[in-house]
């Protein structure tokens, strides 16, 4: 009897042991194929062409602002100090500096979206000629810090609006079924400008973004980005914005342009 018991003890644990290997080399094959989460299994289709349409923060987006200018931002007063010595001329030879991923999405322009592979989402700015990498492979290394840092992305799986610290942030519109969002988060950061007139992020800065896409009564199809910077050196509370982007049928009014200086209060 208890030979026959030790029988079917060394049965279950054969294929217990069997079924463990199976899935363990079911996953190794899943993403040497690509058809882990990202491509394969993207609910929302952010691929293509889009302008951003700047509905808001016009004063801040399209102008420099005003030296002293901190409004909707909840800077701290390290960082207002160092936002009310800048001048324009202090980024000449460091244009790009607020076209970081804490900034670059306010930054007004066009983005071409693709997939690089089936686990990275590419982002490239004619604003700066920036390109940002959206890494659905936790395991892809994170490199020397850098102005777009390094992006973890993930499908995000609530259709409600996304809440952070238990707040509800963005009233994310959807047409038709509920979508899932594109989670982001990007860190591994160089420090740089929230904002072109000075306003400082530093390298601890940490950007958590939704991507929500729908479409307009009219089928033109939008996405709005809910943008999350958390800044323990220079912010007093997280800073969260929206931007809005509207999808073009190509790429004929794509212009890249170099990161450039605005004069004050002026184009």
């Amino acid at each position: 009897m208890k030979f026959i018991k030790a029988r079917y003890a060394l049965i279950l644990f054969l294929g217990l042991a069997s079924t463990i290997v199976s899935a363990q080399i079911s996953s190794i094959q899943t993403r040497a194929t690509g058809s882990a989460p990202g491509r394969a299994d993207a609910p929302i289709d952010l691929t293509g062409n889009w302008v951003s349409i700047v509905s808001e923060d016009w004063r801040w987006r399209m102008v420099t602002p005003l030296i002293g200018d901190f409004a909707n931002i909840p800077e701290n007063e390290a960082a207002r100090e160092i936002a009310t010595a800048w001048r324009p001329e202090m980024n000449v030879g460091n244009e790009c500096i607020a076209y970081g991923a804490p900034g670059i999405m306010h930054r007004p322009g066009r983005i071409k979206i693709s997939w690089e592979d089936d686990l990275t989402l590419k982002m490239e700015f004619d604003a700066g000629m920036q390109t940002r990498m959206f890494y659905f492979d936790e395991t892809v290394a994170a490199g020397a810090p850098s102005r777009q840092g390094h992006t973890l992305a993930k499908w995000e799986d609530a259709p409600a609006p996304a809440t952070f610290n238990g707040i509800r942030i963005g009233q994310t519109p959807r047409v038709g079924t509920s979508t899932r969002s594109l989670e982001a988060v990007t860190s591994n950061l160089v420090s740089g400008y929230l904002r072109k007139n000075g306003m400082p992020h530093s390298d601890q800065t940490k950007v958590t973004e939704y991507f929500d896409v729908f479409e307009t009564p009219a089928g033109v199809a939008w996405f709005v980005d809910t943008i999350i910077v958390e800044d323990p050196t220079y912010l007093v509370e997280p800073w969260v914005t929206t931007m809005h982007f509207m999808k073009e049928t190509d790429d004929s009014k794509w212009n890249p342009q170099e990161c450039f200086v605005m004069h004050e209060n002026g184009f």
